[in-house]
């Protein structure tokens, strides 16, 4: 008899059986929602290359709802038939760009909305870029086949909208040529001046022999070529205005009768710069410390910009001398302070700007100059916002120019040194006490350039003269210490704090007229001695220039420290 078959339950298979279902319909799921996640980048990579071939093929392009270039289908179908021009260059990441550049075409409020954002209205051109994939190599080789010949269209159709609108690139152009860019030596520039305003860019000034405008159409202007023009409006001060001209420099007062050397303006030949203004320039140095370094011509151009400065404070007698000195030739330390502006303009002497000392040669004990040490009074020096250092004007003195048992290294008195040399060697220990102890990022340090003289029929102690000039030359011989200007910019060049080049020496060549001569003393002891001091400069005169420029080249660091 058969055993009869009985259905049992069995829960293992169950179980199998239900995880299986479960898996299936979980794995769909994710399936389901990453393919249409997935779906819009297909749609749209495909309506994009769509696109792009229409727009080759000269099509009308398919209108997609999202592009990556963040701008409608509707503005980039009007952009390239107005005056738009492809290019679909290939780069090193593999993907191709679309350049499109848009001159015209614009409303007067679009083209105002961006300047508005930003846009250089001496500007024209706008660049936008589009990144999109790169097709395979064989599809690459037919779009830029098929793009070489569609830009012969696109130009056709460019020629025709240029000529409409070459009335309004004319205007633009018009436009820019008024606009300067001011650079000073080798660096790269800049700061944009529009006409009618003071905007000013300066170089790197460690090598700034020439202070460069350069314009808009490439021509290049330098301040130190240029030519003196008659200005019924100079001086900016006189004698009997200002108290601080010394009677050496006080011409006027020691009974000059010709005043046309006074009225003299330096033009440069295609630029101009700033009228000197001394409510500003006090502005400038408010708080700080000014302080002239150098020779008796230092002090000849401190004592210029003491006077061009008086005229702006409101009571002169808040200017005074912090050790209450009257100013002479015998003491080499001044310090002013204008009250209001909490500033002084200082002078400290110091001819070489290295330590002048003593030594034994043999039995005696000789003058000399140690190229190896600064000036003992540096440490004055330190700690001032704005420097204006120089030294030439006794470098061309008999012993300095002799070099004979004079110049001094440690121990060592040198028999004979070559006056260019010891020259060099002083000046690179000036530098490097500057790189040690000029903080650049407090302090300005200006070194102004030798100042020609113009004795005729001989030296300064052998008869040498130049009262019978009462006008400025209308050549120059080029010559004034170029040597030791050379060696001065190739050291400046090498030093690590930024020092400005106050390049004054081939303007001031041309103003013979401007030394005192025989009125650099007073009316009765000008006729006692045969000597003529055609060396220093009259007050008010060529240093006022030099101070125009120093104004000039401060406007432009400060206008530089604020961009």
């Amino acid at each position: 008899m058969e055993r009869q078959r009985s259905f049992s339950f069995k829960p293992t298979r169950f179980l199998v059986f239900s995880f299986t279902l479960s898996s299936s319909i979980i794995f769909l799921t994710f399936f389901t929602a990453w393919l249409f996640k997935s779906s819009p980048s297909i749609l749209q990579e495909t309506n994009f290359e769509l696109n792009r071939t229409s727009l080759l093929l000269g099509l009308k392009p398919i209108s997609v709802q999202s592009l990556t270039a963040n701008f409608s289908a509707n503005s980039f179908k009007s952009s390239v038939f107005t005056d738009s021009h492809f290019t679909v260059p290939e780069n090193t990441s593999g993907f191709a760009s679309i350049s499109i550049s848009r001159d015209r075409g614009e409303s007067e409020p679009l083209k105002a909305e961006r300047d508005k954002d930003g846009v250089n209205g001496n500007f024209t051109r706008v660049q936008e870029s589009v990144t999109v994939p790169a097709t395979s190599s064989s599809e690459k080789s037919q779009v830029v086949s098929s793009e070489n010949s569609e830009k012969k269209k696109i130009k056709a159709i460019s020629t025709s909208d240029s000529e409409v609108s070459r009335s309004e690139k004319i205007a633009e152009k018009t436009k820019a040529a008024g606009s300067l860019e001011y650079i000073e030596g080798p660096k790269e520039g800049g700061i944009k001046e529009k006409k009618n305003k003071a905007a000013t860019s300066f170089e790197n000034p460690r090598a700034p022999s020439k202070v460069k405008i350069k314009e808009k159409n490439t021509r290049v202007c330098d301040i130190t070529k240029g030519r003196w023009t008659y200005d019924e409006s100079y001086p900016l001060y006189t004698n009997s205005s200002c108290p601080f001209i010394d009677e050496g420099f006080d011409c006027v007062g020691s009974g000059r009768l010709d005043k046309n050397y006074m009225k003299w303006r330096w033009q440069p030949q295609d630029c101009d710069i700033p009228r000197f203004n001394a409510s500003r320039m006090l502005d400038l140095i408010r708080g700080k410390r000014l302080v002239f370094v150098g020779d008796s011509i230092n002090r000849n151009q401190w004592e210029s910009l003491l006077c061009m400065l008086i005229g702006a404070a409101r009571d002169p007698k808040m200017v005074y001398e912090t050790h209450g000195r009257k100013i002479t030739k015998e003491k080499g330390n001044y310090s002013f302070r204008f009250v209001e502006y909490k500033c002084t303009v200082e002078y400290y002497v110091s001819h070489f700007l290295v330590h002048e000392s003593k030594a034994r040669v043999g039995q005696k004990r000789v003058q000399t100059l140690r190229i190896d040490a600064i000036d003992h009074g540096s440490s004055r020096w330190r700690g001032a916002d704005i420097l204006i250092f120089n030294t030439a004007h006794w470098w061309s003195h008999f012993k300095t120019k002799a070099g004979i048992n004079y110049y001094q290294e440690g121990n060592q008195v040198h028999p004979k040194l070559d006056v260019s040399t010891a020259f060099r060697r002083a000046l690179m220990t000036w530098a490097s006490w500057v790189d040690r102890h000029i903080n650049p990022r407090k302090t300005q340090v200006f070194f102004r350039s030798s100042a020609p003289s113009h004795f005729r029929g001989g030296q300064w102690n052998s008869g040498g003269h130049c009262k019978e000039a009462t006008e400025p030359l209308n050549e120059t011989s080029g010559v004034a210490f170029p040597e030791k200007n050379t060696i001065t910019e190739d050291i400046i060049k090498h030093m690590t704090t930024p020092v400005t080049f106050l390049n004054i020496t081939s303007l001031s060549e041309f103003r013979i007229d401007g030394h005192p001569s025989i009125y650099g003393k007073t009316p009765t002891k000008r006729y006692t001695s045969s000597g003529q001091d055609c060396s220093h400069w009259c007050l008010p005169g060529i240093p006022d220039t030099w101070n125009e420029l120093l104004y000039f080249h401060l406007q432009s660091k400060r206008r530089d420290s604020i961009q």
